[in-house]
């Protein structure tokens, strides 16, 4: 298995560094803001905001502030390790009341979480996950569970096509990632209790169409036996569409994936896609605001609240309409 992981150059880690002691300076010399403005304020820092998973929790996010009566500052670190620590700058040097973070990844987690807790600003953490620091609550899906659901309802659409004795490649989001590994890890459980084999894995780095076409290219060209594809977003499903069907496999190689997009919905009515594991990035907007709400009213607040992904197919998207359209797509929301 290939597990390419983003990384800084030289140049880059110099500068974060830099970033780093300029902040730490600053904040053991009181450096920063000494009151909070008249408003209540949050931060919300994410990982890229371009994503649509990360859009719509920031929509999440800035519907339940507001209805509490906060102001909702957003910082998109577009993946870059260095403007992300900026932004953890910014934020404590206007000593906003809390902080929500969709970390780039769960190593640099820690700094943020070293860096607010000297400032004493509270933070929620809202999915990806930190490797180790202080937070208020981390708001997460149940990507094991998640993820091993969603893997059955690949391994029954592969059985009813007797597909079942082919592979399955998987483009995964960065493993560095706790929700990464987790969600490799519930899949292949699924797989492996049905006797599915599990072909390859790919890592996104830029999470690009032209990425997402090239991985779905060499797995297919590295495991001839192939017949699904797991992508674990949503945002690059054409890339990876495209390039089954370049390979002249159209037909022959099943694309499932996890999140969703609003042409989900019809695609995977018309069997197009063989389902998708659809989290509730609305939803897990609201309540990392609802959890950092009732921790600054001096509640208590659950450290760890997972929400359930909906493993959705042919057979209950119907059903389950409703919540899709406002949890999963936020779409309607009052």
């Amino acid at each position: 298995m290939r597990y390419p992981l983003m990384s800084l150059t030289l140049a880059g880690h110099a500068a974060l560094r830099k970033v780093m002691l300029l902040l730490t300076i600053a904040l053991a010399f009181g450096a920063v803001g000494s009151a909070h403005s008249a408003d209540k304020r949050i931060a919300y820092l994410v990982s890229d905001v371009r994503i649509p998973f990360w859009n719509i929790m920031k929509r999440g996010i800035e519907h339940r502030a507001g209805s509490l009566g906060y102001k909702v500052d957003v910082y998109s670190a577009d993946n870059d390790a260095k403007r992300e620590i900026e932004f953890v700058a910014k934020a404590i040097r206007d000593r906003v009341d809390g902080l929500v973070i969709s970390p780039t990844n769960s190593s640099a987690a820690v700094t943020i979480l070293r860096l607010a807790k000297t400032a004493k600003i509270p933070v929620v953490i809202a999915d990806i996950g930190t490797d180790s620091g202080d937070y208020v609550s981390y708001i997460a899906s149940d990507n094991f569970e998640g993820s091993y659901q969603l893997g059955k309802v690949l391994v029954k659409a592969l059985q009813s096509r007797h597909w079942d004795k082919g592979s399955v490649g998987i483009i995964g989001i960065p493993q560095k990632r706790a929700n990464g590994k987790a969600r490799t890890a519930g899949f292949m459980k699924a797989l492996e209790e049905t006797g599915v084999k599990g072909g390859d894995l790919r890592q996104q780095v830029d999470f690009s169409y032209k990425e997402t076409y090239d991985f779905t290219r060499e797995l297919i060209a590295a495991n001839p036996e192939l017949r699904a594809l797991w992508l674990q977003g949503s945002d690059r499903y054409q890339g990876a569409l495209d390039a089954i069907a370049d390979a002249g496999k159209k037909g022959q190689i099943l694309l499932i994936c996890f999140d969703a997009e609003p042409e989900f919905l019809e695609m995977i009515t018309k069997g197009i896609l063989a389902g998708a594991g659809m989290q509730q990035p609305f939803l897990m907007g609201e309540e990392a605001v609802i959890a950092m709400d009732a921790h600054l009213k001096g509640k208590p607040v659950l450290q760890k609240q997972l929400l359930p992904v909906l493993p959705v197919s042919t057979e209950n998207i119907k059903e389950l309409m409703p919540v899709i359209r406002r949890n999963v797509l936020g779409i309607n929301v009052k």
